[in-house]
């Protein structure tokens, strides 16, 4: 494993290439991010690029100029030409010769947006109940929606299947609601203005897969799993490394989660924060909701006096998905593979490792996805036991055991396994559906993603600034504007402040220049991760653009925290943007107040001026406010403008 690793970073600065790097034919060809019907940014150099024979000359002539642009194709074949382009109209053509010509028709020129995220941006027009009456109204000439096929890859694409089209009913069916909505705002605004939007989005992805693998290196969370995507590349096959690479990631496992170390595997080891349950069981009976990670069980158990001195075998029934199991602090057994959730385990017990009285046994579950078991089977709970060959006799280990909650898999790189390259793997979505638009000119992006990051709050502080960073870095198009939606309301199973600090992530990421949040914590679903009105979510957006782009005077916020006083039990907080500042009516407000003992208690709030007074009944000296803390809280708190406020919170407790 050492030496398949030192290789494949020494690979690395090979491998890593830039999307002009590599040719896909030596005939002429464009990316395909040029084609009829395509919108160029107005008034900037717009790279023009593409692929010929190895040395030729490129020639690339816009029908606004007398004259051409020439380029040489490199070694390789790629070639780059940048064109000075002229202020909003159109249609144009555009030519390209080397040996033969490509000619472009219906080219406009004017704003172009890049779209992109998870599943709410990616969510169609025609996904929407009775949407076709709709669809089917829709005429926006100024529109041209620009399609990105879905891909991923362990290498950065030079090319992908891509689409540009007019803004027909056909086309904008299967279009982003999100996208289209703000392009729509962007057109009204801007009348005479062509509008390309181009759509690169794909739906349960996170955060991560959508950042090169240079900018991950620098953090260092996901090494590992960028090894195996090195290694990928690289030819090898992780079937003949699976042994050492599962044996590493079951050694981060080891360190991440805290039960060896506290004894939870032995008796004498830490007996607080266990609950009783009955078993065999399933997580989701537990109380732990879609919790995926490391679940210990523990009991303990005594045997006849006659089977002193003989070897026995623990067979405690199927594990979903892995288990590390033991009697007594020694290790029986253990299952450290996937797809083994249905086969139920049988483990050798030597006859030393048992001591006269009570025993103890230990099992660690580990689950990585879907619902966590011990001792189940396809038909429900089954037999655990404890039996002694030499005698045909058994001991029952179904009934009342410990358990606890240890590490969770959100904070472990995926499990190496032979399908484990995936749109979510790092960095695979950054090299198919980003790598092949760059350096495409454009005036910025808006995103929607977040909601498959719940949970790693703190690791998305880093991780969502610093794939803006990576994106504007390698567009070379200076600090381009970057707006994005942050998640809204949604009832996530057990949270318990994740959600909200998912939330708080997104907004802490406006200390980077020329970016924007639109909130949409009034017009959330807390029973549907997908809510509707993505018209507002498009108009929220644009506001954002219109307001710090395009210079128009317009409320582009809603309320956000400028600062806060405690006095006795009273909390004072200043609001920015807070013009007609208003609670409007609700039965609950959704602010809670905490005192030095940090317990949150649901408090009363009204607004005087530009500042909102809370107070609490239970509490007397006010040390720290919230705000629709809650996954699914809907925000309470408006200006004039009719924008609502984010949740937020004075403290930076860790509870």
């Amino acid at each position: 494993m050492v030496r398949l690793v030192a290789m494949v970073r020494l690979l690395l600065s090979i491998l890593l290439v830039s999307p002009l790097c590599a040719s896909p034919s030596q005939d002429l060809s464009l990316s395909g991010m040029f084609a009829d019907h395509m919108v160029l940014q107005r008034e900037t150099l717009a790279p023009i690029w593409g692929w010929a024979a190895a040395g030729a000359e490129v020639s690339v002539k816009p029908s606004w100029s007398a004259k051409a642009v020439l380029a040489k194709a490199d070694g390789e074949g790629a070639w780059r030409a940048d064109l000075s382009t002229p202020k909003a109209g159109g249609p144009y053509t555009l030519s390209v010769t080397a040996g033969k010509t490509i000619t472009l028709e219906d080219v406009m020129v004017g704003e172009v947006w890049i779209c992109s995220g998870q599943s709410n941006m990616e969510w169609h027009l025609a996904w929407f109940a009775d949407s076709t009456a709709i669809i089917n109204s829709i005429d926006e000439p100024q529109l041209r929606l620009c399609t990105v096929g879905k891909a991923f890859s362990d290498t950065a694409k030079g090319d992908a299947n891509i689409s540009w089209g007019l803004c027909t009913p056909a086309n904008v069916a299967d279009f982003s609601a999100v996208g289209f909505h703000f392009g729509r705002e962007l057109a009204q605004a801007l009348p005479d203005v062509p509008i390309g939007l181009v759509m690169t989005a794909w739906g349960g992805t996170v955060v991560e897969a959508w950042t090169s693998e240079a900018a991950l290196r620098l953090g260092g969370e996901f090494d590992s799993a960028l090894d195996l995507v090195a290694a990928r590349r690289a030819g090898h096959s992780l079937a003949d490394n699976a042994e050492s690479l599962e044996s590493n990631w079951w050694n981060d496992l080891f360190k991440q989660d805290p039960g060896l170390a506290a004894g939870w595997n032995r008796a004498g080891g830490d007996a607080d924060g266990w609950d009783n349950v009955d078993v065999p069981t399933q997580f989701v009976n537990m109380g732990l909701g879609s919790f995926d990670g490391c679940v210990w069980f523990r009991r303990g158990f005594e045997v006849p006096p006659n089977w002193a001195g003989k070897d026995l075998v623990l067979a405690p029934g199927a594990m979903d998905d892995m288990d590390v199991t033991w009697i007594n602090g020694i290790e029986v057994g253990s299952v450290r593979e996937m797809g083994k959730y249905l086969t139920a385990r049988e483990y050798a017990v030597p006859a030393a490792t048992m001591v006269p009285g009570t025993n103890v046994l230990a099992v660690m579950v580990v689950d990585t996805g879907g619902a966590g078991t011990i001792g189940w089977t396809a038909s429900g709970p089954g037999t655990m036991e404890l039996r002694c060959p030499d005698l045909d006799q058994r001991v029952i280990l179904n009934g009342t055991w410990a358990a606890r909650r240890g590490a969770a898999v959100q904070d472990l790189e995926p499990f190496p396994r032979n399908d484990w390259f995936s749109q979510n793997t790092p960095s695979a979505l950054s090299n198919g559906m980003i790598e092949p638009l760059i350096p495409f000119a454009m005036r910025g992006v808006i995103w929607y993603q977040g909601e498959s990051n719940v949970g790693r709050g703190a690791q998305y502080q880093r991780l969502f600034p610093g794939m803006i960073q990576d994106w504007r870095h390698r567009w070379g198009q200076a600090e381009f504007p970057f707006y994005w939606v942050q998640i809204a309301p949604f009832g996530y199973a057990e949270d318990t402040g994740q959600a909200a600090r998912l939330r708080e992530a997104q907004s802490m990421t406006l200390s980077l220049p020329h970016t924007g949040q639109a909130v949409i914590m009034d017009i959330g679903n807390p029973t549907n991760i997908h809510p509707g009105y993505k018209d507002q979510v498009g108009r929220r957006l644009a506001l954002l653009a219109l307001a710090k782009d395009y210079g128009q005077d317009l409320v582009w916020s809603g309320p956000t925290l400028l600062g806060y006083a405690f006095e006795g039990a009273l909390a004072a907080l200043v609001f920015d943007h807070a013009a007609g500042l208003e609670l409007r009516a609700a039965a609950n407000h959704h602010f809670t107040m905490a005192g030095e003992d940090r317990k949150f208690y649901p408090a009363e709030a009204r607004v005087v001026g530009d500042r909102v007074i809370v107070t609490c009944e239970q509490v007397t000296e006010a040390r720290a406010v919230r705000f629709a803390w809650g996954a699914a809280d809907a925000s309470s708190l408006f200006n004039a403008a009719g924008l609502c406020a984010s949740s937020f919170r004075t403290d930076q407790w860790n509870d």
